[in-house]
C-alpha cells in the first residue's frame, strides 16, 4: 500500500530540566498571558499544520504535526532562537518523533517526566495547555485524538500505581526542604509570594505541614485574598513585601515576573535588621531572585536546579515504580500506534 504521505507526523520539540539549566529555560519561558498569542504564531509558521505549547517552570515544549519535519524544526527553533539560531545553539532542546513523542506525551501527562515524579500540577498544566490551543484554532483531527487519549493514560499511571507516594509538586519538595531546615514549622513564619498555581499548591503543602503564620503577598490583592483564606493565612500588600522581610523566615516566591524582584542590594539592609538566617525558595521560571542573593550573609537561596538535586532522592524512591508505569505507557502506545499515529484518515473527514 502507498504511504499516504497527507497524513502528519507526530512531533516534541523543546527544553526540559533534563536538557537545560534554569538559566536556558528561563529564555524560551512563555507566561500564561502569553500562551495564546504564542501557540497561533507557532501554528503560522512554516511546516506546522498543528500544535500545543506547553510552558511550567521545568519545561517549554512544543508538540506539533507536521507532513514537512524538517521545515517545521527549522522554523520553530527559528522562532524560539531568533538571530542566535545555529545548529549548535539548538543543542539544549529535545526532538521526539512518531512513538517516542507520544511516550514522551503520555509520561509528561503521567508525572514520569517531572523533576518531582509523580507531580499532580503537570496533568492540570497540560490539559490547560490544550484547552488553549483548542481554543486558539491551533489543533485538529490529529491532536486532538491524541490528547484525548494521553488524559487517559495519564489517569490511569497514577491510579494503578503508587507514583504519587511522597511529595508529588516542586511547592511539596520545598516545603519538606523548609522542615528539614527548621523540624517544626507552626512557630516559623512564611511569606508566599505569588498566587499562581504553584504558589497556591506550595502554601496548602505549608498549612498541611503545620505552618501557622503564612502571609501572602500578589500584584493582584484579591487573588492574594482568595489563597490567604484557604490557607488561614493573611494578606501582605505587594508594594510592601520587601520591608516586610523583617519578620519573615522563609520566602517562596513563586510569580510570572520577568525580571528578578528580589535583589542582593535589598537583602543587605534587610539583613543588617534582622541579623538571623532568611531561606529564599525561587520556584519562577525566569527567575524572580538574582542569583547574587545567595551571597549575601545568612541568606540561603535556593532556585530550580537547587530542587532539581533536592529531588533527586524522591525519584531514586519511586525508580520502582516508574518502571512498572513505564511499562504501562510501552503497552498503551503499541495498542495505540495504529490509531493514533498512522490511521488519521479514518476519522480526519477526508
Amino acid at each position: 500500500m502507498t504511504e499516504d504521505v497527507s497524513v502528519p507526523g507526530m512531533y516534541c520539540l523543546g527544553v526540559n530540566y533534563r536538557t537545560s539549566t534554569v538559566a536556558v529555560r528561563e529564555r524560551f519561558a512563555v507566561t500564561r498571558a502569553r500562551v495564546p498569542e504564542a501557540v497561533a504564531k507557532l501554528h503560522r509558521l512554516p511546516g506546522v499544520d498543528e500544535c500545543v505549547l506547553l510552558s511550567t517552570c521545568n519545561r517549554t515544549e512544543i508538540y506539533y504535526w507536521t507532513t514537512n519535519p524538517a521545515t517545521a524544526r527549522v522554523s520553530i527553533l527559528s522562532a524560539f532562537l531568533g538571530d542566535e539560531y545555529t545548529e549548535q545553539a539548538d543543542s539544549c532542546f529535545c526532538c521526539y518523533e512518531g512513538e517516542v513523542a507520544l511516550a514522551h506525551l503520555a509520561c509528561v501527562a503521567g508525572g514520569l517526566d517531572s523533576m518531582v515524579v509523580g507531580e499532580t500540577e503537570i496533568f492540570g498544566q497540560l490539559k490547560e495547555a490544550y484547552h488553549v490551543a483548542l481554543q486558539a484554532g491551533t489543533t485538529a483531527a490529529c491532536s486532538n485524538r491524541v490528547f484525548q487519549q494521553v488524559f487517559t493514560i495519564g489517569k490511569k499511571i497514577r491510579s494503578s500505581s503508587r507514583i504519587t507516594a511522597g511529595p508529588t509538586s516542586v511547592g511539596a519538595a520545598a516545603v519538606q526542604l523548609a522542615q528539614d531546615c527548621f523540624g517544626e514549622l507552626s512557630g516559623v513564619s512564611v511569606l508566599v509570594v505569588g498566587a499562581g498555581e504553584v504558589a497556591r499548591t506550595t502554601a496548602q503543602s505549608l498549612k498541611s505541614r503545620g505552618a501557622e503564620s503564612i502571609f501572602v503577598a500578589n500584584r493582584s490583592y484579591d487573588r492574594a485574598v482568595d489563597l490567604a483564606s484557604v490557607v488561614g493565612g493573611k494578606v501582605v500588600r505587594f508594594s510592601e513585601w520587601l520591608p516586610y522581610l523583617e519578620h519573615i523566615d522563609i520566602v517562596i516566591v513563586s510569580t510570572a515576573a520577568p525580571v528578578y524582584v528580589v535583589t542582593p542590594d535589598v537583602l543587605r539592609q534587610v539583613q543588617q535588621i534582622r541579623k538571623r538566617p532568611l531561606f529564599l525558595v525561587d520556584l519562577s521560571v525566569p527567575r524572580n531572585v538574582d542569583p547574587e542573593c545567595g551571597a549575601v550573609a545568612d541568606v540561603h537561596l535556593y532556585d530550580m536546579d537547587a530542587m532539581e538535586k533536592l529531588t533527586a532522592e524522591t525519584r531514586a524512591l519511586r525508580q520502582a515504580e516508574v518502571a512498572g508505569c513505564q511499562s504501562l505507557v510501552q503497552a498503551w502506545v503499541e495498542e495505540n500506534r495504529l490509531s493514533l499515529l498512522e490511521n488519521h484518515r479514518f476519522f480526519a473527514g477526508k
